[in-house]
């Protein structure tokens, strides 16, 4: 299969590259006629992997069942990997039933993102005589930029001052110990834990690239790389506070009757959307706080396909994303910033971002053609976005936390700094001779 480009773009083989192909075939029934894509659910994929699919319980669980004529499986690349004749994945729907199979023996391995969860459920008979096991695994991969967005097509969310203010009232070191039990460190920008991650002061590639659209950028984005508000220290947060409030005089706000307003005498309100309660208690931290400056924040939960509707219709005040880091952005920060993005239902532009300095970075990081000019350009594209303070970042793991049955399965260490946990177990961990495990 042959694919021509128009233009030059060094992520395009790539992309395309991790396209699926499927066969033609798929699908073909005995008479010749071809199911419609979307019926074609039941049927068994034509496919050239190591593993073939299963026994199925839909709604249950997937088996995939090793192929011993694998055409690749004595190929060097593959030598190590594949090493489970047969991978059940179980599907539960809910967190607590899912925890409770672990320790029931239901299956052998789990990946946790729940710090309360890991520091304080993982326990129990089989952790105790050593048939689970905990691991921690430190890795190197990016963090990726899970924030509180702002949607600033809203009239409250358009001035800059507003959104970093509200963004001062978060007190991470707080949640820090109180909540995640140390285990989260602060996100800041959206190319952490690579060489993208801008830091400092500018250099004079990243000044050349933001200099033309000096006025129309924050002027900030010239200065020091932003940095999460701190509060590890006595009335930090007070500070902070204070801070905050300087901010909302300066766009207009004044306090009466205890409440945030504007020059209309409209208090500040934000409804913060999301489909789950499973993160009011993580929220509240942030709505105390706020209401310690007259703004009333609302947690407002709502089924999935409502919130999935409101989604892509932008009708929210604020919501929480979590967006995959990368060592090569490119194209795709297009859907999330884009100008054009931002007027397209149903977009990655949550937040409406329209700034043609930003559509400009973006096409500089899709057209560089080596790193010296990538870099530059993405750091200069973080700059600009940091400091139009679109987000509240929030934070990210540095390790993989996993329960694993440890007298059935084993691997080689160091885990691959840049492996996800699952990837990692799926393509190199291998199952122990029975008579070890008895």
């Amino acid at each position: 299969m042959r694919f021509n480009f128009k233009k030059k773009n060094r992520e395009l083989p790539l992309t395309v590259g991790g396209i699926a192909i499927f066969s033609r075939d798929w699908g073909l029934e005995k008479d010749g006629k071809r199911k419609p894509f979307d019926q074609v659910v039941m049927d068994m994929p034509i496919g050239s992997g190591a593993y073939k699919i299963g026994p199925v319980n839909f709604g249950k669980d997937i088996s995939y069942v090793r192929d011993v004529n694998h055409w690749g499986k004595d190929l060097n690349v593959n030598r190590g990997q594949a090493n489970f004749d047969k991978i059940t994945i179980k599907i539960y729907k809910d967190n607590t039933a899912r925890l409770e199979g672990l320790k029931a023996g239901e299956f052998d391995f789990m990946q946790f993102y729940s710090a309360g969860d890991w520091a304080r459920r993982v326990s129990g008979k089989r952790f105790d005589d050593g048939r689970l096991k905990k691991g921690e695994f430190k890795h190197r991969l990016p963090t990726g930029f899970q924030s509180y967005i702002f949607n600033t097509r809203r009239d409250k969310f358009q001035d800059t001052r507003v959104r970093e203010a509200i963004g001062m009232a978060m007190d991470f070191n707080w949640m820090s110990r109180q909540m995640f039990y140390g285990l989260y460190t602060r996100v800041n920008g959206l190319f952490g834990n690579t060489d993208c991650q801008a830091t400092s002061l500018p250099s004079a590639q990243e000044l050349a690239l933001l200099e033309p659209w000096r006025g129309k950028i924050p002027e900030a984005a010239f200065g020091p790389m932003t940095s999460p508000p701190n509060t590890d220290g006595q009335d930090r947060l007070r500070e902070n506070l204070r801070q905050a409030m300087a901010l909302l005089k300066d766009a207009g706000y004044t306090v009466k009757n205890g409440k945030m307003t504007n020059a209309k005498g409209e208090p500040l309100v934000i409804e913060l959307l999301d489909s789950s309660e499973a993160g009011s208690r993580t929220h509240s931290a942030m709505v105390r706080n706020l209401a310690k400056i007259g703004i009333e924040m609302r947690m407002r939960v709502v089924d999935f396909a409502l919130y999935q509707t409101r989604l892509k219709k932008f009708d929210y005040d604020m919501v929480i994303m979590a967006f995959p880091g990368t060592h090569t952005p490119g194209q795709e920060y297009a859907d999330v910033f884009g100008s054009k993005a931002a007027d397209t239902e149903d977009s990655g532009n949550y937040a409406g971002l329209k700034n043609p300095a930003v559509d400009d970075l973006i096409a500089k990081m899709v057209g560089a053609q080596s790193k010296a000019d990538l870099l530059p350009a993405c750091k200069a594209f973080e700059r600009v976005i940091a400091h139009s303070h679109i987000f509240i970042p929030q934070w990210s793991a540095t390790q993989h936390n996993v329960a694993y049955a440890g007298q059935k399965l084993a691997y080689k260490e160091p885990m691959p700094p840049y492996a996800k946990a699952d990837d990692w177990l799926l393509n190199t961990w291998w199952a122990k001779p029975q008579a070890e495990t008895k």
